[in-house]
């Protein structure tokens, strides 16, 4: 009885295959670096570690993509049937191999960027206790940290509270290099607190009140988006954030409890305003805005900003 030679290795297919697995990393490397190129300044603590995220994922998705479309085109180039050829293709059962392959590749990058997104979270630390504001007891406030700022979602128009300097402002101060307390409160509906060059996103929540950390990096103005819809004008409730010198953020903290209260600012309530004034009214059927929040600094919302 004689045995069937072994199949020989075809070394010239292995290599090709290895060549181009490496081309593909290669070029997955280089789009995960640029990826960074297509995010706003990384003004926090947490920018470096949600960018170093987003470069992975973005590195991992190129080289799925570019290896799925590279056997697709392989098949329509080389393993195509003649022009008349009507036989039908070899039957093929399956081969266990391939598919515990392509079963085990999937889930390890999967694992990876979840072990991965667990680990920036922990790291960034950026949500607090969530307490029912209107319910809190002792014993829960004694282990609350004290929120620093007071943020207000309105629709549409943010407020913050200085509570150490008896001071408020429709634009955000915050020193930089210090980890800051937010603390989230809504008087509405459910808003959405976003500064993208902080790559830090927490919906407002009513009913209850969130502490939401940052520690500021770069100092320099911002912008502060509501990412949640909230009505008519939620995009426009957007107001700056301003970074500034610790120095330079007490002195501006004592001169905005000098002054005395005055309507904030709400974009929402000027061009509600402006629509009640015609003699006939135009647009959608809307909610009516919140009043301007009175406030000691109203702040603009019309300078440049980084991001």
């Amino acid at each position: 009885m004689t045995s069937s030679p072994p199949a020989s290795v075809n070394r010239a297919a292995v290599a090709a295959v290895s060549l181009w697995v490496g081309l593909l990393v290669l070029l997955s490397h280089w789009l995960g670096q640029q990826a960074y190129r297509w995010l706003p300044v990384q003004a926090s603590s947490a920018a470096p570690l949600v960018d170093d995220l987003f470069s992975l994922e973005t590195a991992i998705a190129c080289f799925v993509f570019a290896g799925v479309v590279s056997v697709m085109a392989y098949v329509l180039l080389f393993n195509r049937a003649e022009k008349y050829d009507m036989d039908d293709a070899a039957p093929v059962e399956g081969n266990t191999v391939l598919e515990i392959i392509w079963t085990a590749i999937p889930l390890v990058l999967v694992m990876a960027i979840a072990w991965t997104t667990i680990g920036v979270n922990r790291e960034i630390g950026a949500i607090g206790p969530m307490d029912h504001s209107h319910g809190d007891t002792a014993e829960a406030m004694a282990g609350a940290p004290t929120a620093e700022i007071q943020v207000i979602a309105r629709q549409w128009s943010w407020e913050f509270r200085y509570p150490d300097a008896a001071a408020s402002s429709t634009e955000l101060h915050l020193p930089v290099g210090r980890r800051v307390s937010l603390q989230l409160e809504s008087a509405d509906v459910i808003h959405g607190f976003y500064v993208p060059a902080f790559r830090l996103k927490q919906q407002v929540i009513p009913g209850r009140s969130i502490a939401f950390f940052i520690t500021p990096t770069r100092e320099g103005r911002y912008r502060l988006r509501d990412s949640e819809y909230s009505g008519t004008w939620f995009a426009a409730n957007q107001v700056d954030v301003v970074v500034q010198s610790e120095e330079a953020y007490q002195d501006w903290l004592t001169r905005a409890a000098a002054q005395p209260l005055r309507p904030g600012i709400s974009d929402a309530s000027r061009e509600y305003a402006q629509q009640q004034s015609r003699l006939r009214a135009s647009g959608y059927p809307t909610v009516p805005p919140a009043p301007p929040p009175m406030v000691n600094v109203p702040g603009s919302n019309t300078l440049p900003h980084a991001g």
